[in-house]
């Protein structure tokens, strides 16, 4: 007579089954490349866009040749790409406003648009305008122009940085808040594949022959086990993939720093899909039809996107009192803790409070869910209560 199967093989060979089946459907992998896609969007578009300064044409009517040079180090000093031309006449600069070839053109003292002037432009044109004409006053009151300029910029501030790292941090803040999307999407994606699967065995009944083989939570932990390694792969593969393409395209270094938000997003998963899985398959054993599932997990789904928006309130206010509340508070730290660990605002005991507490509601919840989905998942038919889920169960016990 063979032995009884133990509770850790029993899920352990339903993980390696649902693993195993789950990475070859072809979703895995459309998924994994949609999202690889949106994150190389993200890294390229700023390269390839006048994100981050403004740029501007515009033309110099005339001899103008003091005013241009004037004209690129006060767009230097500001921040912005202004290309400047020289145009013999007025008749040409105004007809080249008028196509939209350029965005002004500076004639004496005035500046001719087409519709509006932006002021960012317009402070540029502006100072370069009093530049030249104030220099142009000084030679007329016989005074050298040079040695003014020298005497006003003999002195200078010297800048001490108290947060050297500030840079750093806010580099990694804006890894992990992308990380914060991407975990978003995860946990949503793959706490539903469990659900849907927790719905396909019990409507085709196979859920019935299996469970006279193994228990109810083996089958229950070793499905959450094995579709939660498969979404932390993917996870991993999206993050390191991601970070070699930054990397590539020069837009972070990679180095230990750069790689700890990645890290971090992956340890947080781990907590968050251990409570929100068995939230789902609970919701989901209620259930037999596929047509019903978004209505029993719409619960979860709200609280997943409730800290989803908690994530975007603690990413813009991230030095408010609600953020630190919000990053210890399970389930809203799976996604905000993340956020505030890479910017290294954070404190110890707090991301030690944030775990402890996030480990004691997966307790709990893996023993609530568990119940309910022991006491409904072998009940057919009509959308089954928490009550008489957790009446059912309590009756099989005795």
């Amino acid at each position: 007579m063979s032995r009884a199967v133990s509770f850790r093989e029993a899920a352990t060979l339903v993980a390696k089954r649902e693993f195993g089946q789950r990475i070859r459907e072809r979703s895995f992998f459309i998924s994994l490349l949609i999202t690889l896609g949106i994150i190389a969007v993200v890294v390229l578009l700023p390269r390839f866009s006048d994100f981050g300064s403004d740029s501007y044409d515009v033309a110099l009517v005339g001899d103008s040749s003091s005013l241009e040079e004037a004209v690129s180090r006060q767009a230097s000093i500001a921040d912005d790409e202004v290309s400047v031309r020289l145009v013999p006449d007025v008749a040409e600069a105004e007809q080249a406003v008028r196509d939209g070839d350029i965005d002004a053109y500076v004639d004496g003292d005035t500046v001719v648009v087409d519709q509006s002037l932006d002021e960012s432009l317009r402070a540029v044109l502006e100072n370069a305008y009093s530049q030249v004409e104030g220099a142009r006053a000084l030679e007329s009151a016989g005074i050298d122009p040079a040695e003014v300029t020298a005497a006003l910029t003999s002195a200078t501030l010297q800048t001490v940085t108290l947060d050297p790292d500030a840079d750093e941090r806010e580099a990694r803040g804006a890894i992990a808040f992308f990380g914060t999307i991407v975990l978003f999407g995860q946990l949503i994606t793959y706490s539903m594949w469990v659900a849907m699967g927790v719905v396909e065995e019990k409507s085709s009944r196979v859920v019935e022959v299996i469970l006279a083989t193994i228990p109810a939570r083996a089958l229950l932990a070793g499905k959450i086990i094995g579709i939660g390694l498969l979404g932390l792969v993917q996870l991993a593969l999206i993050g390191g993939l991601g970070l070699v393409l930054a990397s590539a395209l020069g837009a972070v270094e990679l180095s230990g720093p750069m790689i700890m938000p990645v890290v971090t997003a992956l340890a947080w998963f781990v907590l968050g899909f251990a409570a929100y899985a068995s939230l789902s398959a609970a919701a989901a054993a209620r259930i037999s039809r596929q047509e019903d599932l978004q209505n029993v997990t719409t619960p979860v789904n709200t609280l997943m996107m409730v800290s989803y928006f908690g994530a975007f309130y603690v990413f813009i206010n991230q030095d408010s009192p609600v953020a630190g509340v919000l990053s210890i508070v399970p389930p809203f730290s799976a996604l905000i803790m993340p956020l505030r660990m890479a910017r290294g605002d954070a404190a110890g005991w707090e991301v030690g409070l944030a775990v402890g507490l996030m480990l004691a509601l997966i307790a709990v919840l893996v023993v609530l869910g568990a119940r309910v989905y022991e006491g409904a998942v072998l009940r057919m038919g009509a959308k089954v209560s928490l009550k008489d889920a957790w009446a059912a169960r309590r009756r099989v016990s005795s």
